[in-house]
């Protein structure tokens, strides 16, 4: 099965400061264990292009679009939220992060794919229709199913997000939209302190209490979230890869491993295959223990060649 690993240099020089968590090296990492595990000859690389206004205000209101735009420092960092900074190469970074899943959808519909991994940054679920937050400017992943549903006339796309913190940006764009399925689990109560409030149908929320055994996440997952995406039909899976909730990762309080992304992949790659033709994007997310993040990036997109 293809797979087509989206990146770009400029996502490297987004900084947000000194010993920040989110930092260059995450990609670093990621590139390094590629090269390691040998997977890298495997993957068909590409360039991400820049996202279009038209694109972003397709999950963002113009109004924070043109926020961020005017907000951008030419020199030195500035606050854009309580927890998400920007320097003078951060819009570009951002641009490049949105633009990497809007190719990887136009990539898989046009045949030269039928998987695709963006490996970028700034990460995107947090970011809300009119805000940014949790380090992330751009809702990259929205901003792709948003282009799926409109370019390429889609009736139905799943967004899955196992990210440690609960993918609030994105519940927050799509809320209202019943042809988007969100099933995100996370940790909780834990940041953003959101999840466990009633929702539309179409929101799937799954809160984990700290230190969650292994087994009872694959089990929760299959019990709400697998019935829910049979119940969808997808025309295309969308995947928000957060590595945070890995045991080594000191930003959360879970035991997941490299073995248990791999899994929660294979059963997402099942949905796939019977709806969706295969197509999958999977997006960077969190995931701070570098070389965790690295391991657990190679056993997702081995997950998704299989």
């Amino acid at each position: 099965m293809s797979l087509t690993l989206i990146s770009h240099p400029d996502c490297l020089l987004h900084e947000n400061f000194a010993g920040h968590p989110e930092s260059p090296q995450r990609l670093s990492a990621i590139n390094d264990q590629l090269i390691a595990s040998g997977v890298d000859v495997v993957l068909l690389p590409a360039d991400a292009p820049l996202a279009t206004r038209e694109q972003l205000t397709r999950a963002h209101s113009e109004a924070y679009v043109d926020d961020v735009f005017a907000r951008a420092p030419e020199q030195g960092t500035i606050e854009l939220a309580e927890d998400t900074f920007m320097n003078s190469n951060s819009l570009q970074a951002a641009l490049r992060a949105a633009g990497a899943g809007i190719d990887a959808v136009d990539r898989l519909f046009s045949g030269k794919t039928q998987s695709a991994f963006c490996s970028v940054r700034p990460p995107g679920h947090h970011a809300g229709k009119s805000f940014a937050m949790g380090f992330c400017i751009f809702n990259n992943i929205a901003i792709a199913a948003a282009h799926a549903l409109e370019e390429h006339d889609l009736e139905r796309v799943a967004i899955v997000d196992f990210d440690v913190h609960h993918g609030n940006g994105t519940e927050n764009i799509f809320r209202e939209d019943s042809r988007v399925l969100l099933c995100s689990s996370f940790q909780h109560p834990f940041y953003p302190y959101t999840g466990d409030e009633a929702t539309p149908d179409h929101i799937v929320n799954l809160p984990l209490a700290a230190g969650t055994a292994r087994a009872d996440f694959r089990t929760k997952v299959t019990e709400t979230f697998i019935p829910r995406l049979h119940e969808f039909k997808p025309q295309l899976i969308l995947i928000s890869a957060g590595f945070d909730g890995h045991l080594e990762d000191e930003m959360a309080d879970m035991n997941l491993t490299e073995a248990d992304y791999a899994w929660i992949t294979q059963e997402i790659k099942k949905i796939a295959d019977t709806y969706a033709e295969g197509r999958m994007v999977s997006f960077l997310e969190g995931g701070y223990s570098l070389s965790a993040l690295g391991r657990s990036v190679v056993a997702h997109l081995k997950a998704l060649m299989e």
